[in-house]
């Protein structure tokens, strides 16, 4: 089993999310859509850009190959879903879950509670993918679940930017490459209260320390010119 994250830009938000049984038939075991909509507005402080025009939606699709003629129709499911002035890139990734999500499951296609952040790593000029995997995975990982309100937590390593034979392919730059995407979900009151966002309701000191432990430790893997973090709203069709 393979998993693929579609970065899109300039997506059409209810189309994809009328979109699942087309991306079944074509392949999709498992589907997720991330979107930015109205329900995280508030969530904006948290919002980080970095490319332009900055991601919108985020299609995560899981199949039995990501070779690219077995993946071809899913691509075309993907832009015909997203619309046709959409941008598309692809990335083959491996999926970690150091942090799975505790409370009851959402019904299907309904919207997670909370919210849901996305960022884009790239690793900074000079460090080698080894050391960038190691200081975000084997180092940072219980920091961030130690110094954050999230209720769940997925690391995706970025194996490769995949060919999308056929659809637009004008999304993110293919010369400022992506090494990791995560996504983090938080209750809503992390959308516009820090305290809450890093798990320190009423507690000043506690904010601080929290803060000053996720930069210190993100300084050691990530550019922090080049991320992007974007909150959206979260459907999973399992």
């Amino acid at each position: 089993m393979e998993k693929i994250i579609y970065v899109l830009t300039r997506a059409d938000g209810d189309r994809l999310l009328g979109s699942a049984d087309a991306l079944t038939a074509a392949g999709a075991t498992r589907i997720q859509v991330n979107l930015v909509d109205a329900a995280v507005v508030a969530a904006g402080r948290w919002r980080i850009e970095h490319q332009t025009p900055s991601p919108d939606a985020f299609v995560s699709l899981w199949l039995a190959t990501a070779h690219r003629a077995g993946r071809a129709p899913l691509d075309a499911a993907v832009q015909e879903a997203a619309g046709p002035d959409a941008g598309l890139t692809a990335y083959l990734v491996t999926e970690s879950c150091p942090l799975v999500e505790a409370r009851a499951a959402t019904p299907r296609g309904e919207r997670t509670p909370g919210f849901a952040q996305i960022a884009l790593l790239r690793r900074p000029s000079g460090q080698t993918f080894d050391a960038f995997l190691a200081a975000w995975l084997d180092e940072h990982t219980d920091v961030a679940i130690e110094t954050q309100s999230t209720f769940s937590y997925t690391q995706n390593v970025v194996v490769r930017r995949l060919a999308t034979a056929g659809v637009r392919d004008d999304g993110l730059d293919a010369s400022d490459p992506v090494d990791g995407i995560v996504e983090e979900c938080f209750p809503a009151g992390a959308m516009d209260d820090p305290h809450v966002f890093f798990d320190a309701v009423d507690d000043d000191e506690r904010l601080a320390d929290h803060t000053a432990r996720m930069v210190a430790s993100t300084s050691k893997f990530l550019d922090f010119d080049r991320i992007e973090v974007i909150p959206t709203s979260r459907y999973v069709f399992d």
